[in-house]
C-alpha cells in the first residue's frame, strides 16, 4: 500500500518532511497535493498539484493523510476537518494551542484513524537509552529529576519575521510550547507526569515579545520524588543537563556524555547497614554514549506511514502531546496565577485564562529583513 499525502503548510519544517519524501528517505508514502497561500516552487518544481485552501486539498480526496505544518493557531481548525473527514493526520507540535484544543480534536478520532504528531525527540538514541533504564527499574526509586536546558538560544530575528510566533493569539506560549516541548514530552515520556507544578517565567525579558522566552518549574511525583526544569532562549552558549537520580544510582546527560552511575549497594541499604560515618556506596560508572545521529523527523513521518499501512505501534501517538502540552500549559497557569497547580490540569481553567491574553493579543506585522536559514541548527 502506497499512502497519499498532503502537506499543509509549505515553510521550512513543511519543506523539510516533503525533502524526505521526494529523496526516498521515506518508503511507502508520495506527495499527491500541498497546500500553501502564495506560490510553492516544490509543487512547480515536482509537477504536485498545489491548492490555496485546505479545505479544498482534503475535499478533492486525492489523499489518505496529510501532514499539518501550518503555525499553531490553525492546528485546531485544520485537525477537526481533517480528522472529521476521515484522514488520517501526522501533526506538527504542539498539537493545539492548549490541552482543552488537543482534546476537542482527539474526540474526532476515529476507529483505525492514525492521529500522530511529530513527537520526534523520542527516536533520539540518547534518550530511549535513559528510558530504558528506567523502564528496566536499573535507577531503583527515583529521588530527584533536573533538566537544565538553556540551549534554545534564539535571535531577535528569529521572532521577528514570522507574524504569529511568539504571540498568544498565535502560538499561545513562547519556549514552553515551542522549543521546550520537546523536552517536557521526553521529560514525561522517561520519568511520568508530576503530581504538581509550580512555575515561574520571564515574558519578553529577552526579546521584544509578549510571551515566555525564559522560565522554571519545580514538580512533585507520586513517590515523593521532586523536580526541577530551567529553560530559555535567551542564553548562549546554554547549557543542556539532564539527571535522573534514584535510590539506586543516576543517569546523566550533558549534552554531549551519557553516563550511569550504579551505586553497590543501593543508597538506602548502605545508609542502613554501614558502619562508616563518612561513607557512601561504591559507584560503577559506563559510558552509554550514543554518537549515531538519526534523521528524527523522516523517523516519525516513516512510522506514521507504517502505522497507517501495517498498523505498526505510533512512536508518537496525539494523545501522548496532551501530556507534555498539559506541563507547559501548568508552568504558565502558575507563573500567572502565583500558585501551586495540581495534576492533571484544568485544562479548561487554563483555556479561558489563556483566551483573555489572546483577546488582548495581535498578530505582528513580519519583518521582511533577509534571513540565512539553516534548519540543521534549529534542533537541539
Amino acid at each position: 500500500m502506497t499512502v497519499r499525502l498532503g502537506i499543509i503548510g509549505v515553510g521550512n519544517i513543511g519543506l523539510q518532511h516533503a525533502n524526505n519524501i521526494l529523496s526516498g528517505v521515506i518508503q511507502g508514502g508520495i506527495i499527491t497535493a500541498v497546500s500553501a497561500r502564495g506560490s510553492c516552487s516544490l509543487a512547480e518544481q515536482f509537477n504536485i498539484p498545489q491548492y490555496s485552501n485546505y479545505k479544498e486539498l482534503i475535499d478533492k480526496q486525492v489523499c489518505d493523510a496529510v501532514i499539518v505544518a501550518t503555525p499553531t493557531y490553525s492546528h485546531l481548525e485544520i485537525g477537526c476537518y481533517a480528522l472529521s473527514r476521515g484522514l488520517h493526520v501526522l501533526m506538527e507540535k504542539p498539537i493545539g494551542l492548549s490541552v482543552a484544543e488537543g482534546e476537542q480534536m482527539l474526540e474526532l478520532v476515529q476507529p483505525k484513524q492514525v492521529f500522530g504528531l511529530m513527537l520526534n525527540q523520542r527516536t533520539d538514541p540518547v534518550f530511549v537509552a535513559m528510558k530504558k533504564k528506567v523502564d528496566e527499574n536499573l535507577l531503583g526509586s527515583l529521588q530527584r529529576i533536573n533538566w537544565t536546558m538553556t540551549n534554545w538560544f534564539r535571535p531577535e530575528i528569529y521572532f521577528q519575521t514570522s507574524n504569529w510566533r511568539a504571540t498568544w493569539a498565535g502560538e499561545g506560549g513562547g519556549l514552553l510550547v515551542n522549543q521546550c516541548i520537546h523536552n517536557l514530552d521526553i521529560l514525561q515520556w522517561i520519568c511520568g507526569m508530576p503530581r504538581s507544578i509550580q512555575g515561574f517565567c520571564g515574558f519578553g525579558k529577552y526579546h521584544n515579545i509578549e510571551v515566555e522566552d525564559e522560565a522554571t518549574a519545580f514538580f512533585e511525583y507520586e513517590n515523593g520524588a521532586t523536580g526541577s526544569f530551567i529553560g530559555s532562549t535567551g542564553e548562549s552558549p546554554g547549557v543542556n543537563r539532564f539527571d535522573i537520580i534514584g535510590d539506586r544510582g543516576m543517569i546523566s546527560y550533558d549534552g554531549e556524555k551519557l553516563l550511569h552511575f550504579e551505586n553497590r549497594p543501593s543508597t538506602s541499604q548502605f545508609s542502613q547497614t554501614t558502619s562508616e560515618m563518612f561513607g557512601q556506596p561504591e559507584v560503577c560508572i559506563t559510558d552509554l554514549s550514543v554518537r549515531s545521529p538519526i534523521n528524527q523527523h523522516a523517523t516519525i513521518l516513516q512510522n506514521f506511514i507504517n502505522a497507517i499501512s501495517s498498523n505498526e505501534s505510533l512512536i508518537g501517538p496525539a494523545e501522548e502531546g496532551l501530556k507534555a502540552l498539559a506541563i507547559a500549559n501548568a508552568i504558565l497557569l502558575s507563573a500567572w496565577d502565583r500558585e501551586q497547580i495540581q495534576m492533571p490540569l484544568d485544562s479548561a481553567r487554563f483555556h479561558k485564562t489563556l483566551n483573555e491574553r489572546r483577546s488582548q493579543s495581535r498578530l505582528r506585522a513580519a519583518s521582511e529583513a533577509e534571513v540565512n536559514i539553516d534548519m540543521e541548527a534549529s534542533f537541539r
